[in-house]
């Protein structure tokens, strides 16, 4: 079941391309920053160029809020230096990379990164995504009380030995 967000963010995304010190890969992609809002720039601007690197302007993306997410937004804020979690898909072609999404939810980044061939980072949290953000945990969080389960006792007989079953005879 898809719940719809409560709250949607427009982020920009900027990536750097490194030549690869790798016979097997010409260049290495990243992504290294996060705009609050949308820039009037077309995807894949180029921003600026060094030596051996350049960075793009990647496109827009949005990051969505849900209120059964406010406890991951929070440890995220409180953890001292807030991240975004942005998701790169490979398409194949040129420009090499589409933005998957961006979010907010260390759950959600992190489960990014266990399969499939996307790359995904995280950059730093704008000041302006991060003052949203506090606003929407301000305003949705519920703290869920912790209820501790208790286990079954255990049956002591349901491991005992067992004498063979006799097959009945006729």
């Amino acid at each position: 079941m898809n719940v719809p967000a409560h709250a949607k963010i427009a982020v920009g995304v900027v990536v750097e391309r490194r030549k690869a010190q790798s016979p097997w890969v010409d260049f290495t992609w990243k992504p290294v920053t996060a705009l609050a809002g949308l820039p009037e720039a077309s995807p894949w601007t180029t921003l600026s160029q060094d030596g051996d690197g350049t960075t793009f302007y990647a496109g827009g993306a949005e990051i969505e809020l849900y209120r059964t997410e406010t406890t991951n937004y929070r440890d995220n804020l409180g953890s001292g230096a807030p991240m975004l979690w942005v998701a790169l898909r490979p398409t194949g072609v040129e420009p090499p990379y589409e933005i998957f999404a961006v979010t907010a939810d260390p759950a959600e980044g992190e489960a990014w990164t266990e399969a499939g061939g996307d790359l995904v980072d995280v950059v730093p949290m704008p000041e302006a995504v991060r003052l949203a953000i506090d606003a929407f945990v301000a305003e949705h969080h519920v703290e869920q009380p912790f209820h501790k389960r208790e286990r079954d006792r255990a049956d002591p007989e349901a491991l005992a030995r067992r004498r063979p079953m006799q097959k009945e005879r006729e």
